[in-house]
């Protein structure tokens, strides 16, 4: 397998690879920074790609997710002040 392929995650992880992925190119951030971030998350959430075997399996880790929505939220509040979003004005 080369490096960088991406055969040995699930289709889970794939899709929400791509969703991280659009969040971040919705910000303005770059294609190709994009998806590496996007990868890095999903390797964060569950320990790189799925490995075969049984009982090889641990549960994901969803404090990376909290915390991306955490700190976006708190990035957005204060860009707009206290009101919170442009829809508040």
């Amino acid at each position: 397998m080369a490096r960088g392929s991406k055969e040995k995650y699930t289709d889970k992880q794939k899709r929400q690879a791509e969703h991280i992925e659009e969040g971040y190119e919705h910000r303005g951030v770059p294609k190709r920074v994009a998806e590496a971030r996007a990868w890095a998350t999903v390797n964060k959430i569950h320990g790189g790609g799925e490995k075969s075997g049984a009982g090889r399996g641990r549960g994901e880790d969803h404090a990376p997710m909290r915390k991306g929505g955490y700190r976006g939220g708190k990035r957005l509040g204060m860009q707009y002040g206290r009101t919170g979003s442009p829809a508040h004005r």
